[in-house]
């Protein structure tokens, strides 16, 4: 039997927050793009399909075109098996579709509480396989990954680059996880939502769909591509039984998608090389100002350098509760911080996005307030 799903802390947050607070110091995406900028970036094609849009329904699993330059970003992939969607749709159609009640998943944590709460709404069993702190740095242990992983166990859920500790595993510990999925006949769904956004290419692991074949890959532009306001994500399978139940589901939940934002996306992934190139420099230099104002106030944090991705995630030192802190940074700086309880974490930390422009500008209040304290 299913049970009633609980209620999301992180967008419940952001919901109060988001809109009235002078700084964002949290957010995880990049700094979005204006449509002029984009529109700009427009080659011939997707100019005359922009100038000639029609505002009707579009094609359920997305624009031909469109799935054809998702599929551009794989190896493996074709467009027929690509479907288009909004992410946070993808999560809840994906879980949907491939879990009943009685199901195991083993489920990276702390998350995006989707990638756990879902199965857990359906009935499922859910174990953590939790991101831990050991030695100023970020680690999974894949042994008790392997230890978690009973004959019930359908689907494994990972993340990488990890929201929000910034996590990000070697090439050799990623295919330890595969092995070990492959060794156990589990669906793997891979959050890849932050992906290209590794600090060097040779860091980027390859997608999990071009190298086993239950992987079930999440993809969309509101992260690495700065384009969250589109609403365009993307599941890619080379299963072709899911594939179809997936296409099943979405005629109850969205039908198709916006016809405008589809074409936006075309634009932004054929110029997407220029798009993510643009959002890293964002990211290293926010990176080089946290290092800064962390270390100015290192008896009141301790800063854990993320490895990849847009967020971090330190921790309050002081003898207060991290939400306590946060609260009191809302009302004196006019500052919006995500205490690690968003996150049904407790460590006493707190999550810092560095994609926007004016996060050192974010960090200035902070210092205003922390060093009269």
């Amino acid at each position: 039997m299913s049970d009633p799903i609980t209620p999301f802390k992180l967008e419940r947050y952001f919901a109060m927050y988001e809109f009235n607070t002078r700084y964002l110091l949290s957010p995880s995406d990049c700094e979005s793009i204006p449509l002029h900028a984009l529109l700009a970036m427009a080659d011939g094609e997707c100019q005359i399909l922009w100038d000639e849009l029609n505002l009707g329904y579009t094609e359920s699993q997305g624009h031909p075109l469109l799935r054809s330059e998702i599929a551009k970003l794989y190896q493996s992939v074709s467009t027929d098996e690509v479907i288009v969607l909004v992410p946070e749709e993808g999560i809840l159609i994906a879980f949907q579709t491939l879990l009943k009640p009685g199901d195991h998943v083993v489920a990276i944590f702390p998350a995006y509480q989707s990638l756990h709460e879902i199965a857990r709404s359906i009935g499922c069993r859910v174990t953590p396989w939790r991101v831990q702190l050991r030695d100023g740095r970020w680690f999974l242990d894949i042994e008790e990954l392997e230890k978690s992983i009973t004959p019930q166990t359908r689907l494994l859920v990972i993340n990488f680059p990890h929201n929000p500790t910034g996590f990000h595993p070697t090439l050799a510990e990623w295919q330890r996880v595969v092995d070990l999925a492959r060794a156990y006949n589990l669906y793997v769904f891979s959050d890849e939502m932050y992906r290209y956004l590794e600090y060097s290419e040779d860091a980027r692991l390859p997608s999990l769909v071009d190298v086993y074949p239950k992987a079930i890959v999440l993809g969309g532009l509101s992260k690495a591509f700065a384009l969250p306001g589109l609403r365009i994500g993307w599941l890619v399978t080379h299963d072709r039984q899911v594939y179809q139940d997936w296409a099943i589901y979405k005629d109850y939940t969205t039908i198709c998608n916006s016809a405008p934002s589809e074409i936006l996306g075309l634009i932004a992934l054929r110029a997407r090389e220029r798009i993510v190139k643009r959002n890293l420099q964002i990211v290293q230099n926010n990176l080089t100002a946290a290092a800064q104002f962390f270390d100015e106030f290192k008896t009141m944090f301790e800063w854990i350098p993320p490895v990849a991705g847009s967020v971090a995630f330190p921790r309050l030192a002081l003898e207060m509760p991290v939400e306590e802190f946060c609260r009191q940074m809302l009302e004196k700086a006019q500052v919006m911080i995500v205490p690690d309880s968003m996150f049904d974490y407790s460590g006493n930390h707190f999550r810092v996005g560095l994609g926007r422009k004016n996060f050192a500008e974010a960090l200035g209040a902070l210092t205003k307030v922390l060093g009269s304290r």
